[in-house]
């Protein structure tokens, strides 16, 4: 019972931050800057295991909904969505070994790709089903670079942030 209070404990301390970090920024920016949640979400999967991702995205995504009441049916399916793609790009990839080792270049390449991938829908949804936003090629490209980048930063972060001692921290707390 202690390691799951653990577990929760811990996917809502990285779920406030994911809502802190997207609330301090003002629109569009906070759709742009995705390397706190990129990074938190990617800690998630490797501190929790699986569906570590979605819980913490979860919550983040709960929380920012309170403050977006008018759209937070769109903002928990695609937090729901980008924590889903988190936790089973990091399985198919097998970004955790056998002994619990994370593999980095693996670690990066799905948070990347589930970065990139949520940018795009969520753009897609915005621009073709609600019609919120006229279509337009340079912001397409630029939030698929922006994807990208945040992905890539934001798993490198959480790979040095895991390696640095999080990861012994962690167990410690777990098996103690």
């Amino acid at each position: 019972m202690q390691k799951l209070s653990r577990k929760v404990a811990l996917a809502t301390t990285f779920g406030v931050v994911i809502f802190v970090s997207k609330t301090l920024l003002p629109t569009p920016f906070d759709k742009m800057i995705l390397v706190v949640q990129a990074m938190f979400l990617a800690l998630g999967f490797l501190a929790i295991g699986a569906w570590g991702a979605t819980t913490v995205a979860l919550i983040g995504g709960a929380l920012t909904a309170l403050l977006r009441a008018p759209f937070s049916i769109f903002t928990i399916a695609f937090a729901a969505i980008y924590g889903l793609l988190v936790d089973l790009l990091s399985t198919v990839f097998k970004v955790k070994d056998e002994e619990g080792v994370v593999k980095t270049k693996r670690l990066v390449a799905a948070t990347t790709l589930s970065t990139a991938v949520v940018g795009l829908t969520s753009y897609y949804v915005t621009t073709h089903i609600l019609t919120l936003l006229p279509r337009n090629l340079v912001l397409e490209i630029a939030i698929l670079i922006a994807g990208v980048v945040n992905g890539l930063v934001g798993g490198y972060f959480a790979d040095l942030v895991w390696r640095r001692g999080l990861n012994r921290m962690w167990d410690r707390q777990m098996y103690s």
